[in-house]
């Protein structure tokens, strides 16, 4: 029986490349490769035990998910999440992977365990101070931190603990101002993605997850927390600017077949099914009650056929 991904497991070395430890001052720079495994690591496994560090965790080369406090994120090259080894997490890796870790005890970095919670597992964007400084700075350490004289390292340690506290405190800063669950951060972006992306016939759960760089899984679980799933949300979006084209008079010359393909569908008999089981009536049949008619004729006194309003 393979044990909880998400219990801390007796700790032993990672599968891949054996980790590497270097020092500096009170830190120290974690650098090891991971294969996928039915086992996934954990930050306290990082940490090498210690269940009071923060983890600066690096990817340098794979993918990699990362879980912690109820969030879920997808790392690639050079992605930079935080986790706290002293709280369940996971640790997935789906490729041969190397990651280089930076571990501090939490109380260098000045956060309160409430700020902690709102950092873990969550994406450290390329375009914000921290997404950029910390990648190179990590490999470099990563490289040099072994050879670094003991002053030397007592040095950059503490250069390094007030960079990162002055990056953390600015992220600290915008998570809290930011909406208090993680699903009314995650869904408003995705589903603004999804009404981008409605005309592409290869939008799907993976390419919406990889592009917002969280796990599939943790995309349907955000939907499903609404009472949806991420493909239904899709499909509804889709049928309804289906529903909407159909009914507009520039649209007339069209075919439905042809508005279908515009919004994603990519076979005809499909759609008609599920626009059918939506709105009760087929896509022809919403088109002809929706489209103005054009005007009948009215008998003239004569007997001949005139326009109606020439009637009135």
């Amino acid at each position: 029986m393979l044990p909880d991904p998400l219990t801390p497991q007796p700790l032993g070395r990672p599968s891949g490349t054996g980790p590497t430890t270097a020092r500096l001052g009170p830190l120290r720079v974690v650098t090891a490769g991971g294969h996928p495994t039915p086992a996934p690591w954990t930050a306290r496994l990082i940490a090498q035990g210690d269940d009071r560090c923060l983890v600066v965790l690096l990817l340098l080369d794979g993918v990699a998910d990362v879980e912690q406090d109820g969030r879920e994120t997808r790392l690639r090259p050079g992605g930079i999440v935080l986790c706290d080894s002293a709280r369940p997490s996971r640790i997935t890796f789906h490729q041969p992977s190397r990651t280089a870790s930076l571990v501090l005890p939490r109380q260098l970095a000045g956060l309160r365990e409430t700020d902690l919670r709102r950092l873990t597992a969550t994406p450290v964007g390329a375009d914000t101070p921290l997404g950029s400084l910390l990648p190179p700075l990590l490999a470099r350490l990563a490289d040099t931190a072994a050879a670094c004289p003991p002053d030397t390292g007592e040095a950059l340690a503490r250069s390094v603990v007030d960079l990162l506290t002055v990056l953390i405190e600015d992220r600290r800063a915008g998570a809290a101002a930011a909406e208090p669950t993680a699903a009314q951060a995650w869904l408003p972006r995705i589903r603004a993605h999804i009404d981008r992306h409605l005309t592409d016939p290869e939008l799907s759960p993976e390419a919406i997850a990889a592009a917002h760089q969280i796990s599939v899984r943790y995309l349907h679980r955000l939907f499903q927390a609404e009472g949806t799933t991420v493909g239904r949300w899709t499909q509804r979006r889709r049928l309804q600017e289906c529903r909407r084209e159909l009914a507009r008079r520039d649209a007339a010359d069209r075919t439905v077949a042809a508005v279908a393909r515009r919004w994603g569908f990519t076979n005809a008999t499909h759609f008609s099914r599920v626009f059918r089981a939506a709105y009760g009536m087929s896509p022809g049949e919403w088109r002809d009650s929706a489209l103005p008619k054009p005007a009948t004729a009215a008998p003239a006194g004569d007997g001949r056929e005139v326009p109606r309003a020439a009637a009135a």
